[in-house]
């Protein structure tokens, strides 16, 4: 025969085995409160526990309890802080502690905590020296620089914004290999988003933040990855808003990632979003060609790879967006040249990489290529197209843009109005329109299209 908590602990177990170890770790703080021949009245931490076990696992525990039981039960959810002293309960309820297995199945969440962050979470690749600084990365890899030789007294916070794979992380662990070689004792911390948050919630778990708090508020430098997936996280943003204020007042640097510029981040509290503007904003775009073959060349040095220069344009010229997949690419033709037992030729590489990007076939043209492609030609950032000024000299171009997004690609109008910045699909049509009529009397404006069709076809 089970006992009230034993019941609960089978159930809970049974209904999220198939959860992820942070949920089992935060619904282990549960508690049996109350306790009826029918009925189960239990204790959680937070309002984030109790809709989760409402909506998402409720039905399972019903299903669990009743296969455990035999009889058909229901279960109710009431906030209690563990803080607290015990609830009172009916004399008939058992009220022993939890059962044994409880507690070992709980981390040693302060003991890991208590740790100063070190220098060892970075990758030793990621250095100044080993990043090729090319047009799209130039700003951002001199502001990382700076900050590196003068931590917070030039950019604090730094924040730094692209796409997947355009060496964000390379230039923030680069920062952090530079202080630790000018001070061997500065105390550098690189985490991402997803950690400090599954942190955050694992010192809820144990009943005490301040380890956590501890931990990233005694750093000389917090290098803070992604921070775009704290969108729709209100505590966590609560916690790093502190967090980032004390380290702030103490003359710590804070460098900070993302996919996008603060004030494209949705979901994200109007004072974070201020504080990431109090210092530099700096965006890292897509690698040109000629950066992106020194890229391929210096790798294929550092990695003593014997690749001709025809092979490596070829490579750089088919892999255009992303440096990750472009080194993956050289990767692969090595690897295939190796199996095959095959010197690494133009046909190799052709027939190594045939299946990221067909021969003889045009890459999809993208919004990013448009964007990009229209900026140079009118001599904006990106950032300016996605922007919400209206002056004729960038409202103009940002029409023209999204004309060339509209006709250019199989985007949908409302993906289009959300990669300009959140715009309204209605926004997108009266650009399409407004463009289209020009054409039909503006020749200026129809050689201007077909050049810029013609660079996108180029870089294709």
């Amino acid at each position: 025969m089970y006992s009230a908590d034993e019941l609960w602990l089978h159930a809970l177990k049974t209904a999220c085995s198939d959860e992820s170890a942070d949920v089992e770790q935060l619904l282990i703080q549960t508690k049996v409160v109350e306790s009826r021949p029918n009925f189960l009245l239990i204790a959680v931490p937070d309002f984030f526990t109790r809709d989760w076990l409402i909506h998402r696992a409720k039905n399972k525990i019903l299903l669990a309890l009743k296969e455990i039981s035999g009889i058909s039960m229901e279960v109710d959810f009431v906030l209690h802080s563990l803080d607290e002293t015990e609830v009172e309960v009916e004399p008939n309820v058992e009220t022993n502690n939890k059962p044994a297995q409880l507690d070992q199945s709980l981390p040693e969440v302060s003991a890991q905590m208590e740790e100063v962050p070190s220098s060892s979470q970075l990758n030793p690749k990621y250095t100044f020296q080993t990043f090729v600084i090319g047009p799209g990365n130039r700003f951002a890899h001199a502001a990382s620089l700076a900050v590196a030789a003068q931590p917070a007294n030039t950019y604090n916070p730094l924040f730094i914004y692209g796409g997947v794979g355009l060496g964000k992380t390379h230039l923030m662990h680069a920062i952090g290999h530079y202080v630790k070689e000018q001070n061997p004792e500065s105390r550098i911390c690189y985490i991402s988003s997803e950690k400090f948050t599954n942190e955050f919630i694992n010192g809820i778990v144990s009943g005490n933040v301040e380890p956590f708090r501890n931990r990233y508020r005694s750093v000389d430098v917090l290098l803070i990855d992604d921070i775009q997936f704290l969108a729709k996280k209100e505590g966590t943003q609560e916690e790093f808003f502190h967090t980032f204020n004390a380290l702030h007042e103490l003359h710590k640097q804070i460098i900070i990632s993302s996919d996008r510029p603060p004030k494209e981040i949705p979901f994200l509290e109007d004072r974070l979003r201020s504080r990431f503007e109090w210092g530099l904003i700096t965006d890292v775009q897509p690698p040109d060609l000629e950066t992106r073959i020194a890229i391929l060349r210096k790798k294929a040095i550092a990695d003593n790879l014997d690749v001709t220069n025809e092979v490596l344009y070829y490579i750089a010229d088919q892999v255009a967006n992303n440096i990750r997949e472009l080194e993956g690419a050289l990767i692969r033709v090595v690897a295939y040249s190796t199996m095959l037992n095959q010197p690494i030729t133009i046909d190799l590489a052709l027939e190594a990489l045939k299946n990221l990007v067909a021969p003889n076939q045009p890459k999809v043209i993208g919004i990013p290529d448009i964007q990009q492609v229209v900026g140079n030609y009118y001599q904006l950032r990106i950032e300016d197209l996605k922007s919400k000024k209206r002056t004729k000299t960038i409202a103009y171009p940002r029409q023209i843009a999204m004309y060339l997004s509209r006709e250019l690609t199989d985007s949908s109008l409302p993906k289009i109005g959300e990669d300009f910045g959140g715009r309204d699909h209605t926004t997108v049509i009266h650009a399409h329109e407004k463009i289209s009529r020009m054409l039909n009397n503006d020749q200026e404006l129809e050689q201007v299209i077909m050049e810029l069709k013609n660079r996108l076809s180029r870089n294709s």
